[in-house]
C-alpha cells in the first residue's frame, strides 16, 4: 500500500495580525489568515486561508508578522470537525504551520539576525506544567537573546 502525503507550501500576504492565545496545557497557539491570489479566466480571484501555528513558532510568528506582510508558510492541511454551542455540526479547514520565512523588509527592524533570512521552524513540542497561561515566558526571554540590538 502507498504511504500518504500531505503538504502545503504557500507564498502569500497577511490579511490581519496574527493572534496568539494559550491552551489548557500552556502550549502557545497563533492563528492568521493568509491571502493566495490567482488568475482564473482573466478575472483574479483571492482564497483566503487560515493558519495555524503551535510552541514557539506561534510566538514567533505572533511577534514579528504584521497586516500585510508577505511571507512562506510550509506545513500540512488539517480539517477538523466541531460541533457549535447551538449543536450544528461544522467542519474547519486549515493549514497547521511548520515553517514561516518572511519575505518583506517590512520587520527587518525588529527580526532577529539570525543569518537565516527570517526562517523559522515548528520546535519539538516542550514539556509544559498544566494550565499556566505565563507558559511562554521563558521562551519570550529566548527571543530577546536573538535581538541584536
Amino acid at each position: 500500500m502507498a504511504g500518504s502525503f500531505n503538504k502545503i507550501i504557500l507564498v502569500v500576504n497577511l490579511t490581519r495580525d496574527p493572534e496568539i492565545r494559550y491552551v489548557g496545557s500552556g502550549a502557545a497557539v497563533t492563528k492568521f489568515t493568509l491571502a493566495v491570489n490567482r488568475r482564473s479566466k482573466q478575472q483574479e480571484e483571492t482564497d483566503y486561508i487560515d493558519i495555524v501555528a503551535w510552541d514557539k513558532l506561534a510566538e514567533t510568528c505572533n511577534t514579528y508578522l504584521k497586516k500585510g506582510m508577505s511571507c512562506l508558510v510550509e506545513g500540512r492541511l488539517s480539517i477538523r470537525s466541531y460541533e457549535t454551542k447551538e449543536g450544528e455540526k461544522r467542519k474547519a479547514t486549515e493549514v497547521v504551520c511548520n515553517t514561516m520565512q518572511m519575505l518583506d523588509r517590512a520587520g527587518a527592524g525588529r527580526a532577529p539576525s539570525n543569518g537565516d533570512g527570517g526562517s523559522y521552524e515548528r520546535s519539538p513540542a516542550p514539556a509544559y506544567a498544566g494550565g499556566s497561561s505565563s507558559a511562554g515566558a521563558d521562551e519570550d526571554a529566548s527571543l530577546d537573546d536573538e535581538i541584536p540590538f
